[in-house]
């Protein structure tokens, strides 16, 4: 895996991921992301929730363009321990808040407000069409915030009264909510 853009652009990092419950994005869609990121965001004004975060990666992107604000959570104890090395190898422990919890429970005890909320749950996790309404629920994004959630084809939001845009890539598909 690698970081796209921003102060560590192109740094590779390989997490150990034999047995691990993640599914990273490929770079194609990663990549085809933040180049819509880069003209919807500042990342430098954002404050970022990455929920299922797995190896980290979408917060060493929003960390790599100058957030300094991003929360990650996890429930997976080796993801966790990689996400604490990882961010002590790029110093940016004081701007990575990493938090070990479910998601689930996370979203309904959390106060905190967020300007971008990332998620990717795994593809065949029987609640993800729930995230959206969690989110919304419980107003955790800002106003004029944006919630992107990947998903495969077998999931769809496409008639969510929040969602925006769908856009597909491979396999992979994020939507928009606003």
């Amino acid at each position: 895996m690698r970081i796209i853009g921003g102060k560590f652009g192109s740094r590779r990092f390989n997490p150990p991921a034999n047995s691990w419950p993640t599914r990273p994005t490929t770079d194609y869609a990663k990549e085809a992301l933040y180049n819509i990121l880069h003209h919807k965001i500042d990342f430098e004004s954002t404050k970022m929730l990455d929920l299922f975060g797995g190896t980290g990666n979408h917060c060493y992107e929003f960390l790599s363009r100058g957030s300094s604000e991003v929360t990650y959570v996890d429930n997976y104890g080796k993801c966790v321990a990689f996400v604490r090395k990882t961010a002590k190898e790029l110093k940016v422990e004081a701007e990575l808040r990493i938090v070990r919890s479910d998601v689930f429970k996370f979203l309904q005890s959390t106060n905190e407000k967020y300007d971008f909320i990332f998620a990717d749950p795994p593809y065949q996790l029987k609640s993800l069409s729930q995230i959206p309404d969690l989110i919304f629920k419980n107003e955790l994004l800002n106003e004029d915030g944006m919630l992107v959630i990947e998903h495969d084809q077998n999931n769809t939001f496409e008639g969510h009264e929040r969602n925006i845009d769908i856009r597909k890539y491979g396999g992979c598909m994020f939507s928009f909510f606003e």
